[in-house]
This record gives C-alpha cells, structure tokens and sequence, in this order.
C-alpha cells in the first residue's frame, strides 16, 4: 500500500505543492482526466480477462 509510506504532514505537503503548481481551477479538470483514464484502463481489463476466457473454453470444447 502506497500510502503507508506517507504520514499526513508528508500527504499535506504534496497537495499544496500540486495547488500551487495546478491552481485550483486546473485540478478538476485534471481529476477528471484521471477517472476518464482509469475507467478505459478497467474496461480494457476486463475486456481481456473476457476474451481469454471465451478462448480457454473454446479450446475445451475443440478437446
């Protein structure tokens, strides 16, 4: 888990150095970005999980 290495003064820190380099009005267009991304990334997932295990069965099936 990654934010156990992370104590809150540390998390506090790196929120406002992304505030002051992001501004405040950029960072929901970033996060955004970020669900956008991270929803493509499960999909293609689990579209491949989907598609190998049609393969494995279709491989059974020719057995």
């Amino acid at each position: 888990m990654i934010l156990g290495m992370f104590g809150p003064w540390q998390i506090v820190l790196i929120v406002a150095v992304v505030l002051l380099l992001f501004g405040g009005r950029k960072i929901p267009e970033l996060m955004k970005g970020f669900g956008k991304g991270m929803k493509e990334f499960k999909d293609a997932t689990k579209g491949e999980e989907d598609t190998s295990k049609e393969d494995s069965e279709k491989d059974k099936d020719k057995k």
